[in-house]
């Protein structure tokens, strides 16, 4: 097995085997050739491979983490996709935004190479939910803001943590936050509102996706624009950070993520496996 059947396998989440608009996807299957049929729910690929593709997990041969979300992302249905394959891979910690850029070399001429090259510079490597990535690229691709970060703690000047936004403008201070079903609960919605005025306290802006906007966006696209326009009007001296004091123990990318020890992970990545 291979793509996001090879994945789940590896324990990446959010590969359940439905597509986004919730039907089942092939389970993708690497063979030496294609005298092997094609079914409705298996998908042949005769692409070629070679030292240190195959794995064994429980007796069950798949290609490795690296190669299988490289098939994902090469043969996804859009850039989104591609994205969204990338992103949820880099959240497991089986690899890096930097192992993948020393990869691609490799898959010179192969087939949806263009697509994962322009994904992987899209890409984030402290992704919490599929929806964050589809919001990051409204923002970055549709908007054309420059800088944004995922999941990154903002400290106030003298260091205390006030909140993980799931986006972070940089340059204009501007916050996202989407509002999936949990969001609506009253003890959640508490909690959300109690930050958003902690955040707003230190000069930061606000935009919120809901779920109605995935089904056609441009309410949200012009509610952020209305918020850029409002961020760029705050004056007077920034009074937040995302550089964290000495104290802190980061997270934000897969090298610190593996830097950890066990208990660490327990205890500073329990939002993450939520």
């Amino acid at each position: 097995m291979t793509g996001w059947a090879a994945l789940h396998w590896f324990g990446v989440r959010w590969t359940d085997g439905l597509a986004a608009d919730g039907s089942a996807l092939p389970v993708p299957v690497l063979v030496p050739n294609h005298r092997l049929r094609e079914r409705p729910d298996i998908l042949i690929s005769a692409e070629k491979f070679g030292p240190g593709t195959i794995r064994m997990i429980d007796d069950l041969p798949v290609t490795s983490p690296m190669r299988s979300v490289c098939f994902e992302a090469r043969h996804a249905p859009s850039l989104l996709a591609a994205v969204r394959w990338l992103d949820i891979t880099l959240a497991s910690d089986l690899v890096s935004i930097a192992e993948l850029s020393a990869y691609l070399p490799l898959l010179t001429a192969w087939t949806g190479v263009p697509q994962l090259r322009e994904a992987l510079d899209l890409a984030d490597e402290n992704v919490w939910s599929p929806m964050e990535t589809e919001m990051r690229l409204l923002w970055t691709v549709t908007l054309g803001a420059s800088r944004v970060v995922s999941n990154h703690p903002l400290f106030d000047l003298e260091g205390r943590f006030v909140g993980t936004p799931d986006l972070l403008d940089v340059d204009l201070g501007l916050i996202g936050e989407y509002d999936g079903a949990l969001h609506l609960a009253g003890h959640q919605r508490a909690k959300d509102l109690r930050r958003e005025g902690d955040l707003r306290r230190l000069g930061l802006e606000y935009v919120t996706m809901t779920v109605a906007d995935r089904r056609d966006p441009q309410d949200f696209l012009q509610r952020t624009v209305d918020a850029r326009r409002r961020a760029r009007r705050l004056s007077g001296p920034r009074l937040w950070t995302i550089e964290p004091p000495p104290w802190w123990t980061p997270t934000t990318t897969v090298a610190a993520r593996r830097a950890l020890t066990a208990e660490q992970r327990a205890r500073f990545l329990i939002r993450r496996a939520g």
